[in-house]
C-alpha cells in the first residue's frame, strides 16, 4: 500500500474516532504541501468565540511519518485577539521519546499527536474573530516528513 493510500486511510479512521466526540468550538488542519513544511509557510486558522463565560483548551494536531528525523518540534505560534495586535511564543512539543516512541495515534508509519499549548484553562477576554498562525523553527528548512499542522480549541465541559 503506497504511503498516499496509508494516509488517506488513517485520515478517515482519524475523522471517525476524533468525530465520535463532538467538537464544541472549532478543529481545522492545513496540508503541508509534499510534506515539505518550510520557515514562510504558516497556516492560519480563524474561529469565532461568542462564549467568554467559558473556560476552552488549545491544541495543535500533528501528523508526521515514522521517516520524522526528529524527538521534537519547535513552533512559532501566533494570535491575534479581536482589537489587539499579534503575539509570539515558542513552544517546543515532545513527539517520541526514547523509551515509548512516537506519541499519539498510529497507523502503520503515520502518527498524529494532540498537544495542548495552554498551561491551563484558556478564558477569551472578548467575543469576536481570533486567529492562530503556525510556523515550524526547526533548524531543517524545509522541515521533511510533516503531512499537516491544526489547531484545535475545545470548550471546557463543567462536571
Amino acid at each position: 500500500m503506497s504511503a498516499f493510500y496509508r494516509l488517506i486511510l488513517f485520515t478517515g479512521l482519524s475523522a471517525f474516532t476524533y468525530g465520535c466526540s463532538p467538537i464544541d468550538v472549532f478543529e481545522k488542519t492545513a496540508t503541508i504541501p509534499k510534506q515539505d513544511w518550510y520557515y514562510n509557510d504558516q497556516p492560519s486558522f480563524s474561529f469565532d468565540i461568542s462564549d467568554t463565560a467559558s473556560a476552552y483548551n488549545i491544541f495543535i494536531t500533528l501528523r508526521h511519518s515514522d521517516a520524522y528525523k526528529f524527538n521534537n518540534i519547535w513552533l512559532k505560534i501566533g494570535s491575534i485577539a479581536p482589537g489587539d495586535s499579534i503575539h509570539y511564543q515558542n513552544l517546543e512539543l515532545q513527539l517520541a521519546s526514547d523509551a515509548r516512541g512516537w506519541e499519539g495515534n498510529g497507523m502503520d508509519d503515520i502518527f498524529e499527536v494532540r498537544k495542548n499549548i495552554t498551561p491551563g484553562p484558556v478564558h477569551f477576554r472578548s467575543a469576536g474573530k481570533y486567529t492562530f498562525t503556525v510556523a515550524q523553527i526547526m533548524r531543517q528548512n524545509p522541515l521533511k516528513n510533516i503531512f499537516n499542522v491544526g489547531i484545535r480549541v475545545e470548550k471546557i465541559r463543567q462536571q
